[in-house]
């Protein structure tokens, strides 16, 4: 960790605020080495390297905001993601959020492929931080809203990826998070339920604080976000207001 000042937690200050941030992974890799070295005890020898996921991240998102996050594949999206979630801590700079967070990173993720689509409700709700008398009293809601009709009370094993899907994201869908983050979950089902997404999000961002979206649906991100954070190798190619963020970047991956 390095010895770079906390963000101080002042009255109205933005819900999420990163300065310097850096996290970085270990690689290792196999060098070759001469019969004669192995023979004199040098062996197969690794050499640890070193990769920067994020590196000197800088950005705010305040009260009432939408952020999407945008970058190639390899860019430090997800690992953005879980630095917010308190899942990576830094290992440069630092970040605060400010709120209670629900995170949704990989949908279907936690499902116990023997109990049914109910059971995994419960078992799954709480694995989000929602009390048994809670996701009780919102369980039919769910159902209604994954539309899975009978197949809720079949063991999960029998579900397709996309009924996971929708049964994962009609349970996170139905929290009321001070702080949400999506990596890569809107893209569910058909055209008819990606329609009953949207508009779940949109009631959603209505009594959040703040949302962290990672998609690379445009026309998503273009409708729902207020703010775009373009990563890139780790870095920070850009941040600002959503459209102008999108137009920059579609420009870039724009065949020329």
């Amino acid at each position: 960790m390095s010895d770079a000042p906390k963000i101080a937690r002042e009255k109205n200050a933005p819900v999420i605020e990163a300065r310097g941030l850096g996290i970085w992974f270990n690689l290792q890799s196999r060098r070759r080495v001469s019969i004669k070295s192995i023979l004199l005890g040098s062996g197969l020898r690794s050499d640890q390297k070193v990769l920067w996921a994020l590196r000197d991240v800088n950005f705010e998102v305040a009260d009432g905001s939408v952020l999407g996050v945008i970058g190639p594949n390899g860019a430090g999206k997800s690992t953005l993601c879980l630095a917010l979630s308190g899942i990576l801590t830094p290992d440069e700079g630092d970040v605060a959020v400010r709120g209670k967070v629900s995170t949704l990173l990989s949908l279907g993720a936690g499902f116990n492929r023997d109990l049914s689509g109910r059971d995994n409700i419960l078992v799954n709700g709480a694995y989000l931080g929602m009390r048994r008398d809670e996701i009780q009293s919102r369980m039919e809601e769910i159902v209604a809203f994954s539309e899975l009709g009978d197949f809720i009370d079949q063991p999960v094993r029998f579900y397709s990826s996309g009924m996971r899907a929708r049964l994962s994201f009609s349970i996170a869908s139905s929290l009321e998070p001070e702080i949400l983050i999506l990596d890569e979950v809107l893209s569910v089902g058909d055209q008819a339920f990606q329609r009953k997404s949207r508009e779940r999000m949109q009631q959603m961002m209505a009594r959040s604080r703040a949302i962290v979206l990672v998609s690379h649906a445009m026309p998503f991100l273009r409708e729902l976000c207020t703010h775009c954070l373009w990563l890139e190798r780790g870095h920070v190619r850009g941040f600002g207001e959503a459209q102008e963020m999108l137009d920059a970047y579609e420009a870039e991956l724009a065949p020329e």
